[in-house]
C-alpha cells in the first residue's frame, strides 16, 4: 500500500470560489486515496501564497518523504504545489533524486507511473536551462569564447568533491546552505537546479542517484 501525505493549500487573498477550499481538497484526496487503494499518513495544509516553496506545512509533507515516513505527496490540484515552474522543476527533481512520488489529482500526474517519470525527467533537464548556459553553448558553437563562470573555482571543485563522494544534490545543497556559501547569483539559498547549472558548467555531468 502505498504510504501517501497529503497536502493542501489555498492563498491568503485568494476568494472562494477561485480555487478548492481546503475542505474541498482534503475530501478530493481522501476520496482518491480510497478508491486507489492508498495510506493518507496524514494532510499538511498552508494558507500561504505558492509564490514561494517556504511554507511549513510543504516543508513537513517534504521532511516525510525524506524521512521515509511517506512515500510521496498527493495533491488534489498541481497549483497547489506551486505557480512557479522552476519551482516545480525543483520539487521534482528532489522526487526524483530520492525516490518518492509527487501525485497530483488534476491534472493526473503521477511520478511513479511510466508518463509521470518521462514528464519529470522533462522538467528536470528544463530546470537546468538557464539563459546563460544556453548562451555559453552558442558562443561554444559559433567559436566565440564564453563568459567564465560566476561560481568561483573553490566552491565549484568542492561541490565536484561532494558530488564524486556520492551525496546528492539536495545534500550538497543543505551543506553549502549551511555554510553560507552564496549562490551564483549571490544569493542565500542552493538548489538541486543551481548545482546542475555549476556541473555542467564545468564539464561533469551529475551523476545518477543511487
Amino acid at each position: 500500500m502505498r504510504r501517501l501525505v497529503g497536502y493542501v493549500r489555498i492563498g491568503p487573498r485568494e476568494r472562494e470560489g477561485d480555487r478548492p477550499t481546503l475542505d474541498v481538497q482534503r475530501r478530493g484526496l481522501q476520496n482518491a486515496a480510497e478508491r486507489r487503494g492508498w495510506e493518507l499518513v496524514r494532510i499538511e495544509e498552508d494558507v500561504r501564497s505558492g509564490r514561494s516553496l517556504r511554507r511549513p506545512g510543504l516543508r513537513a509533507a517534504r521532511d516525510a518523504c525524506r524521512s521515509g515516513e511517506a512515500d510521496g505527496i498527493a495533491v488534489a490540484r498541481l497549483d497547489r504545489l506551486t505557480y512557479s515552474l522552476a519551482d516545480l522543476a525543483e520539487l521534482v527533481s528532489e522526487a526524483v533524486e530520492r525516490g518518492y512520488a509527487i501525485v497530483s489529482l488534476q491534472p493526473a500526474v503521477d511520478l511513479a507511473s511510466e508518463h509521470g517519470r518521462a514528464v519529470g525527467e522533462i522538467l528536470v533537464e528544463a530546470a537546468s536551462w538557464q539563459p546563460r548556459t544556453i548562451a555559453s553553448a552558442g558562443r561554444a558553437l559559433s567559436g566565440r569564447p564564453g563568459r567564465p563562470s560566476s561560481t568561483p573555482p573553490a566552491v565549484a571543485a568542492r561541490i565536484r568533491e561532494l558530488r564524486a563522494a556520492g551525496m546528492t544534490l539536495q545534500a550538497i545543497c543543505d551543506t553549502l546552505n549551511a555554510d553560507g556559501v552564496p549562490t551564483p547569483r549571490g544569493g542565500a539559498e542552493w538548489r538541486p537546479t543551481s548545482l546542475r547549472a555549476v556541473l555542467r558548467s564545468q564539464g561533469a555531468q551529475p551523476r545518477a542517484a543511487s
